[in-house]
C-alpha cells in the first residue's frame, strides 16, 4: 500500500495504490481510456495467507475485502493470538475463501470479468479510536511453544519525547531551518562509524551522556509552543550494562507539528506494553500496562525489553525526513562474560578511510 501520484482527466494527485496501482471500483476516466486494475485469482474453499506491509508508513491505513473475514496470525514475524482485523504495518493475515462474491483485487476461479465486485464498509480515515482499540487489542501468543518471556525486572527506565524544532540558518529561507529531536537534541552522524569507533573506543566521535529524559518537562500536548524552538546538537549515544531490561516511553510533543512517528530499533524486538493518547504519567499510566501477554514488535510507541545484544544499536524514526532531521539517537551495549558476548574485531577488508581520522 503506497501513496503515489495518479493522473485521471489530465490532473495528477496522491492516491492511496495497492501494488502501485488504483484498485478502484470507482474509475474516473474518459471514453477510450485504458486503466488496468490489479486482480488475484482464488479458489472457493482455500485459505490465503496475506502479507501485508503498509509502506505508507506513518499513515494508518484500513484493509478489507468485502463479504470476507480475515484473522491476523502474525505481526513483525511473530505469532499473535488469532484476531479479526484491520492493516497494519507488516502483517500476514490467512483468508479463508467462503463466498462467491470478489472485490476489486480477488477474483473467484471461473467467475467472468463482468460481474461487479462490492465495496468493502471502512472505517473513516480520521477515526482514531477505531484504530487505538484495534492496536490495544493485538496480543502476543504466549503459548507453551511460543512464550512472551517478559522481563519484570527493569534495571533503566527512559522517558524521551519526540518534537520539531527551528535553528537559525543564514542560507535557508527565512532564516531558518527545520530539525527534529529526541530529548530536545538533534543528532549529528559521525564521520566513523559508531560501531567501529566503540570497537577501537577512538576519542572525541561520540559522548556516552543522552539524558534518560529531556531537559524541561512541559506539556507536551497542550497548546502548541510558539516560541523556544530551537533544539541541541551532537552524536549522543546512551549506555547500558550487558543483558540490562529497559524501559522507555516515547512521547510525542506538539512542537510545530503532531506526527505519529514509527520509531525502529535495530538489533532486537521489544514488547509493546502501553500506549495512550495525552502526555505519559509515570505514576498512573504504569499500572495499565500489559505484562502477561504483550504484542512484540520492532516498530513502535511505547516499548520494555531487555537491552540489544553488544555493541552499538541505532534508533530512527522511519519516515526519512525526520529522521534526516536528526530524529534518531544510538544504544551503546556493554561486553558480556566471553567471546561469544563480546563483539568480534572487524574484517580484514574493512576500508580505513576514517579510521584514523580526528
Amino acid at each position: 500500500i503506497l501513496v503515489k501520484n495518479i493522473s485521471r482527466l489530465c490532473h495528477a494527485k496522491p492516491t492511496v495504490t495497492a501494488n502501485g496501482r488504483f484498485p478502484g471500483p470507482t474509475i474516473y476516466a474518459r471514453e477510450g481510456d485504458s486503466y488496468h486494475t490489479f486482480a488475484m485469482e482464488v479458489e472457493s474453499g482455500k485459505t490465503y495467507l496475506l502479507r501485508i506491509i503498509n509502506a505508507a508508513l506513518n499513515d494508518d491505513l484500513f484493509f478489507a475485502i468485502s463479504g470476507h473475514n480475515m484473522m491476523l496470525v502474525e505481526v513483525d514475524a511473530v505469532y499473535t493470538k488469532p484476531y479479526f482485523i484491520a492493516a497494519r504495518p507488516f502483517m500476514d493475515a490467512p483468508l479463508p475463501v467462503e463466498n462467491k462474491t470478489a472485490t476489486a483485487i480477488l477474483q473467484y476461479k471461473g467467475i467472468p470479468n463482468i460481474v461487479l465486485p462490492t465495496r468493502p464498509q471502512l472505517p473513516a480515515s480520521n477515526d482514531t479510536d477505531f484504530a487505538l482499540s484495534y492496536n490495544k487489542k493485538l496480543r502476543s501468543l504466549n503459548s507453551a511453544k511460543f512464550p512472551a518471556i517478559l522481563p519484570l525486572k527493569v534495571d533503566r527506565k527512559l522517558f524521551y519525547t519526540v518534537g520539531c524544532g527551528k535553528d537559525l540558518c543564514t542560507t535557508c529561507v527565512k532564516g531558518t531551518r527545520l530539525l527534529a529531536s529526541l530529548n530536545n537534541i538533534s543528532f549529528v552522524m559521525p564521520k566513523m562509524g559508531l560501531l567501529q569507533t566503540h570497537y577501537f573506543n577512538t576519542k572525541r566521535v561520540f559522548r556516552i551522556d543522552f539524558p534518560d529524559k529531556p531537559p524541561k518537562p512541559f506539556n507536551d500536548t497542550g497548546a502548541p509552543l510558539t516560541a523556544d524552538l530551537g533544539t541541541a546538537h551532537g552524536t549522543r549515544l546512551s549506555k547500558f550494562a550487558f543483558n540490562s531490561t529497559v524501559e522507555l516511553a516515547l512521547q510525542d510533543t506538539n512542537l510545530l507539528k503532531v506526527e505519529s512517528h514509527p520509531f525502529h530499533l535495530h538489533g532486537c524486538n521489544f514488547f509493546v506494553i502501553g500506549t495512550g493518547i495525552g502526555n505519559f504519567d509515570p505514576v498512573k499510566d504504569p499500572s495499565k500496562f500489559n505484562l502477561v501477554d504483550p504484542i512484540e514488535r520492532n516498530t513502535v510507541g511505547i516499548l520494555l525489553g531487555v537491552g540489544p545484544p553488544f555493541g552499538v544499536w541505532f534508533m530512527h524514526c522511519h519516515l526519512e525526513l525526520d529522521t534526516g532531521w536528526g530524529l534518531k539517537m544510538a544504544f551503546v551495549v556493554e561486553d558480556g562474560t566471553g567471546a561469544d558476548q563480546s563483539i568480534q574485531p572487524p574484517s580484514k577488508d574493512l576500508p580505513p578511510c576514517y579510521l584514523f581520522e580526528n
